[in-house]
């Protein structure tokens, strides 16, 4: 019997791929998305210093419940306030490997409108 490809090791193999090629920086910081069934996480992470600079996820208290695509859309808009109020403007957006569609979307445009440019 042939087994189903794991699409978590798919994932992972691509987001390794992607990441050889991406880094984030003091200047440019990196926006990492990470995506579980239930929650959605974003940090801004400078890879030179192997530091996490800001981070917000679905779990916060200031997200209110609704959708996973409205709650991930509120943790784009919550991670994109916290880095301005640490004057990070500029970052290298990494998907984590997942699809730009759904909830890595909402999260992305949500920190676009809010002032992070990606």
């Amino acid at each position: 019997m042939i087994s189903k490809p794991d699409k978590n090791k798919i994932r992972q193999k691509r987001h390794k791929r992607v990441r050889g090629k991406i880094s984030g920086t003091a200047k440019r910081p990196r926006l990492n998305v990470f995506r579980s069934n239930a929650n959605i996480y974003a940090q801004v992470i400078d890879d030179v210093a192997g530091v996490t600079l800001v981070s917000a996820s679905s779990v916060d208290k200031e997200i209110k419940s609704g959708s996973k695509t409205e709650m991930a859309a509120a943790v784009g808009e919550l991670v994109a306030k916290r880095a301005k109020a640490k004057k990070i403007v500029d970052v290298v957006f990494d998907r984590g490997g997942y699809i730009y569609h759904g909830r890595v979307q909402a999260l992305a445009e949500a920190a676009r409108e809010n002032g992070l440019k990606f």
